[in-house]
């Protein structure tokens, strides 16, 4: 039993021993203590130093919650018996503190023999290849990142514009409004640019970004397209956001400008049909008198109840009919952005929860049942 465990471990120890032989590694860091989010390249160099074999490699970086990477390059050298592999990653550390980063590297090794018959394409590209594929411990490399100034939203060298087409509308008529930030570092993605606590209507869309990942870092293009709202004139107070250069080790503040906006108030009845229901259609109830009078003496108690149950009819006709004129124009929507703008411009406060509900589902990312809401306003109204 010994002499078997001492087998097996003189066998692997001599696997691990030729592994290591095979091959020479070769890791950089641009920068082992960078701050938080700021752009470190990482380089591996595989050479294949044991001739005697045809191998490949497969490499990739562990995934973590702790940084963020991709990769920006696999170059690879086709020499006879001889493999040579270079990657380069773009590591953005995510928190402050040490970081390890963890490799999966896989050695595959195969002979000429089967090579002639299943190589095809590139040295990634092998189909159908027998190899003896081996787990290669590579030793994980540390960071000590540092951590940013308190209140610091973008991390890299940026520029912020903005656009408004105007600053005058109607009531509750959306206001175009767009924030554009340019330049290299961690992808400048916001999840708010505003406060919480604003006083108008904001309609927001998802970003559109445009990144191009590189050795030196991103450069970045991120628009926030948005529109204001509101039932009177307000100001938009100013926007400041906090930015760290860490090439520089500086912070620095991108603004914009307090805006006013001038709102001219819209005449409620005019968004609502002046004109009236048609009224009740008049009933001629003279057959009903004649039948009562022919069969009065057998049918008083049936006529009592068919009179009961036709004058109930009538009456919920004729309330159908009178009903409130807003009532068509809810049944009308078909979208929760025609209900929307329908009751704001009611300016009804018995609308304000249904007005709640479409807001969070339109432009808070909610889910909401719109046959719902709008059976709940057609409720308050009938």
């Amino acid at each position: 039993m010994k002499n078997s465990l001492g087998k097996i471990l003189l066998v692997l120890l001599c696997t691990l021993w030729l592994s290591a032989e095979d091959f020479k590694h070769h890791f950089t860091l641009s920068n082992t203590s960078p701050y938080v989010k700021e752009a470190v390249i990482m380089t591996l160099d595989l050479n294949q130093t044991n001739r005697d074999k045809v191998l490949f490699f497969h490499f990739v970086l562990k995934k973590s919650p702790d940084y963020e990477f991709h990769r920006l390059n696999v170059k690879e050298t086709e020499v006879h018996h001889t493999a040579q592999v270079h990657y380069e990653y773009l590591i953005y550390p995510l928190r402050s503190g040490e970081i390890q980063l963890h490799f999966d590297l896989i050695q595959k090794a195969t002979t000429e023999e089967n090579l002639a018959y299943s190589f095809s394409g590139d040295r990634d590209n092998v189909k159908g290849l027998t190899t003896v594929d081996t787990q290669i411990d590579l030793p994980p490399l540390t960071l000590k990142a540092k951590a940013l100034p308190k209140g610091t939203s973008l991390v890299g060298d940026f520029s912020l514009t903005h656009s408004l087409k105007t600053n005058k509308a109607k009531a509750y008529e959306p206001l175009p409004f767009q924030v554009t930030i340019t330049g290299s570092g961690y992808p400048p993605l916001l999840k708010d640019l505003f406060p919480e606590n604003i006083n108008f209507t904001l309609f927001k869309e998802k970003p559109i970004v445009n990144a191009v990942n590189n050795s030196q870092g991103t450069r970045s293009t991120v628009i926030y397209p948005m529109a204001l709202s509101h039932s009177k004139s307000f100001d938009l107070g100013p926007i400041v956001l906090k930015a760290f250069d860490p090439k520089t080790q500086k912070s620095y503040k991108l603004r914009v400008a307090e805006q006013h906006f001038d709102i001219r108030k819209v005449d409620v009845k005019s968004l609502v049909d002046k004109i009236d229901s048609p009224k009740p259609l008049e009933s001629d109830w003279s057959w009903l008198t004649t039948i009562l009078m022919t069969l009065f003496s057998y049918l008083v108690v049936f006529g009592a109840g068919y009179l009961t149950a036709i004058s109930l009819k009538w009456k919920k006709k004729s309330t159908e009919q009178t009903s409130h004129p807003l009532k068509k124009k809810i049944e009308a929507c078909k979208d929760e952005k025609a209900l929307l703008q329908l009751l704001m411009a009611a300016d009804s406060k018995q609308f304000a929860l249904s007005i709640e509900k479409l807001e969070k589902g339109l432009y808070r990312n909610g889910k909401i049942n719109f046959n719902k809401v709008k059976q709940e306003a057609l409720e308050k109204i009938t």
